[in-house]
């Protein structure tokens, strides 16, 4: 049975690319336009969440959060997948739960290498 991945980006074009990537690799996707639209689609069987920070509605800091706030979700691996790359932001962002980050531009090989070694 396929992983189950959610993905939140307001970008259409990133949502697309990451969409696409995953899907090659054998899992299955689940897009979100925002923090808000993502928590609202998430289920006890997501595997993987991958969000962007700056997003209308609910940023990618607040979604871990809500996310972390369930007890089933301690463990669950978030990636954080962000043009922000500045020292503060990671620090709040691993605070809120965030299990790994990669900065955009990315490429498809290496949001690949980071879902296995956060999700096996």
């Amino acid at each position: 049975m396929a992983k189950k991945i959610l993905i939140a980006d307001d970008s259409t074009s990133m949502r697309q690319m990451i969409d696409f990537t995953l899907s090659e690799a054998g899992y299955t996707v689940i897009q979100s336009v925002d923090g808000e639209d993502a928590f609202s689609k998430f289920t006890a069987d997501v595997n993987l969440v991958i969000t962007d920070l700056n997003m209308p509605k609910m940023n990618g800091i607040d979604l871990i959060r809500k996310i972390r706030s369930g007890a089933t979700n301690k463990f669950l691996p978030i990636i954080m997948l962000t043009t922000e790359s500045e020292p503060g932001k990671k620090d709040e962002g691993k605070k809120a739960g965030a299990t790994a980050w990669i900065v955009k531009p990315f490429t498809p090989e290496n949001l690949l290498e980071t879902i296995k070694k956060v999700a096996g």
